[in-house]
């Protein structure tokens, strides 16, 4: 069931959001940069290498919050991958490069984030914490409608460490001030980086679970929502 009137409303001075599928519509800008990225390298593409790359792209995010790979390789290896798979012959590096350029500029939101950032905006100050990539995250951020209301953006390639690790949660905080950790909520997806990472920092929680998908068993969190404006219900 989800939890969105178990506890009070809370006013929290800091709400931490996670980027991609939280507030902005990555799913989305997913298609488009990949499609856009072929078309600009003069190579073939077909619908069904978006899911293709999918799959390896998850596989290498979750391997990074493992800490198993870095950034720098994740942006090649990807695409040296699905070329691999797809029997694509070129440069993995230049398709790359071609593809965050191509993410940097697809700044669409997920449903209502910008009426409920500007709501929210008018009492707390809002951090976007994101394990994405520098060059994408700050040119989207740029791009958008909600810069204005984004007091800080943490971005895991540029402090060295990534969600859930305890090292981007201290640098987080030193960014921010150094709040109290009863003043942070952090809203976000990924039940394994933000959701996790903010339960093992001692942080408040709201899982942002659109899809409906079941809560893990043993798994504490502190709210769950469905749809971004269950937020305003939460927080004060």
């Amino acid at each position: 069931m989800r939890n969105i009137i178990a506890l009070m409303k809370k006013h929290f001075p800091w709400l931490w959001f996670d980027a991609d599928g939280t507030l902005f519509d990555y799913n989305r800008a997913e298609a488009v940069a990949l499609r856009n990225t072929f078309h600009s390298l003069t190579l073939p593409f077909e619908d069904s290498y978006l899911e293709v790359y999918r799959k390896i792209n998850h596989g290498l995010w979750q391997a990074l919050e493992r800490q198993e790979i870095t950034q720098a390789v994740l942006r090649y290896r990807r695409f040296e991958l699905l070329m691999e798979t797809i029997q694509v012959s070129g440069s993995p590096e230049q398709m790359g490069s071609a593809y965050v350029e191509q993410l940097s500029i697809c700044s669409e939101l997920m449903e209502a984030a910008y009426e409920v950032l500007q709501a929210l905006h008018e009492k707390s100050r809002i951090a976007i914490v994101t394990n994405g990539l520098q060059i994408v995250q700050r040119g989207r951020l740029e791009n958008s409608t909600i810069k204005n209301f984004i007091s800080e953006l943490i971005i895991s390639e540029e402090i060295g460490a990534a969600k859930p690790g305890r090292a981007f949660f201290e640098a987080a905080f030193a960014r921010c001030g150094h709040p109290a950790k009863s003043e942070v909520l952090i809203i976000g997806d990924s039940l394994s980086s933000d959701i996790q990472g903010g339960m093992d920092y001692g942080i408040d929680t709201c899982w942002y679970n659109p899809t409906g998908e079941a809560q893990p068993e043993g798994v504490k969190i502190t709210y769950e929502i469905k749809h971004l404006h269950e937020l305003l219900e939460v927080v004060e």
